[in-house]
């Protein structure tokens, strides 16, 4: 068992989902590089009661499930489509019922899908404001991906591929000793 948890998250409904895809082939990586147990949810495993909450008290216990997961996780791979430029609501509305505390520090990796290139900064001018508010640590590569980096909702963009190679190298920084290393030194 790892000592490390890794957790994922995908800021859509859909399945099968290319967000959904991108966040668990960057957590698979990740988790195979450095050693980490992980687990990848989406909207549908928060389940029905985020859209009512007001409060994180007022969520069943499914949904409060996957929000102990993710404040209890070592480093995050957060996913999200983007709709007009932006998140869906939803996947903002999760996040707001995380207390600040909860993620200062914390190394996420943030990835967002869409489908072209107009939506490609949705990362940095979106995503990154909003997990800086946190003060986590989203890490310098963002990874974003369109419709044109999957075949049957899987990587298959060389392009797309290296970056991820690059986001994950880049939790050395948090983890400086990679699975590989180690058993490499043995």
């Amino acid at each position: 068992m790892s000592a490390h948890k890794l957790v994922g998250i995908s800021g859509s409904f859909n399945r099968p989902s290319k967000t959904y895809s991108l966040v668990q082939t960057v957590a698979n990586l990740a988790s195979g590089r450095y050693g980490f147990s992980s687990r990848i949810y989406d909207l549908h495993d928060v389940g029905s009661s985020l859209g009512a909450a007001q409060r994180r008290e007022d969520l069943d216990d499914q949904a409060k499930g996957v929000i102990d997961e993710i404040v209890s996780a070592d480093a995050l791979v957060i996913g999200s489509p983007t709709f007009k430029g932006s998140y869906p609501g939803l996947f903002k509305h999760l996040i707001d019922l995380i207390d600040p505390h909860e993620l200062r520090a914390k190394p996420i990796i943030i990835t967002g899908t869409g489908g072209g290139d107009r939506h490609a900064l949705m990362v940095e001018h979106q995503l990154r404001p909003l997990f800086g508010f946190f003060m986590a640590h989203t890490l310098p590569t963002a990874v974003y991906a369109s419709d044109r980096d999957f075949t049957d909702y899987r990587v298959s963009s060389e392009p797309l591929a290296s970056r991820i190679h690059e986001v994950v190298g880049e939790l050395s920084a948090f983890f400086p000793h990679p699975v590989t290393v180690l058993a490499a030194a043995e």
